[in-house]
């Protein structure tokens, strides 16, 4: 799991900017190589990267489901894990739009709305932090492969999240870039939704497998590893199309291929 690779090395990095990783529930149980790859992006870039043990589930999906007060119980978490942080950065749209938007909402009228407010405002996504907060496009990455690129839901209608992942696969070199027809289009996850709706996610999945599978890339990616993962499933039944990677794994590679 990624909270032993981070417990050996949380606090490195000596730069001005501290940033705190959110790691989030899933990539920290199943993708632990996300988080890997974000750490040593942030600290190659001079970022002084720590990361709070005491981080948990940021309460969407019981959000989702309508169970608010339960939500906010494990949210709670979030504020006390986070409150010294300069900024919080997290290698997934969903989670920070949960953050950013629903925060407030959640714990507006509390104790702890203040607190809520606060974080919400210095959370980022890693793409937008890297190239809003960085100021920063070329980041050295090397990835000799044919990309094409899934917008989710969440970074791109949640956050508007559209042009900074872009900006940064396209200064990766040896990379081609090849535009994702219908990439608006949900992917058909939407957390809960796959499991309520699971013939129609997997419908809604299927096609965005097709539409990749049609721009003959080597490599799909995106911003949220939920997505993906939806998505990586749905490919590994078919036993074709291309191989899924978090953006953050290619933007940290220094050559290797597809």
């Amino acid at each position: 799991m990624f909270t032993r690779f981070a417990a050996r090395r949380s606090g490195k990095g000596g730069g001005a900017v501290r940033v705190s990783l959110f790691i989030t529930c899933l990539l920290d149980a199943f993708y632990p190589q996300v988080g890997r790859a974000a750490v040593e992006l942030l600290e190659r870039l001079g970022v002084q990267v720590d990361f709070p043990m005491a981080q948990t589930c940021c309460g969407q999906p019981a959000f989702n489901s309508g169970f608010h007060d339960e939500a906010r119980a494990v949210a709670t978490t979030l504020l006390d894990a986070f409150a010294n942080s300069e900024y919080v950065v997290a290698p997934s749209g969903s989670c920070v739009a949960m953050i950013r938007h629903y925060f407030p909402r959640l714990f507006a009228g509390t104790p702890r709305a203040a607190d809520a407010q606060a974080l919400a405002q210095r959370t980022y996504e890693l793409c937008e932090f890297i190239v809003e907060r960085l100021n920063t496009t070329d980041l050295g990455a090397e990835f000799p492969a044919r990309v094409t690129y899934h917008p989710s839901c969440h970074a791109t209608r949640g956050l508007g999240i559209k042009e900074a992942p872009l900006k940064l696969l396209r200064a990766v070199r040896g990379l081609e870039l090849v535009d994702l027809p219908y990439a608006e289009d949900c992917c058909g996850f939407g957390g809960t939704f796959a499991v309520k709706f699971a013939d129609l996610s997997a419908a809604m999945g299927v096609r965005k497998v097709e539409n990749a599978l049609s721009t003959g890339a080597d490599v799909l990616t995106g911003l949220d590893m939920s997505c993906l993962m939806h998505l990586q499933g749905l490919i590994g039944r078919q036993g074709r199309g291309p191989r899924v990677l978090h953006v953050v794994e290619i933007l940290n590679s220094r050559g290797g291929a597809a």
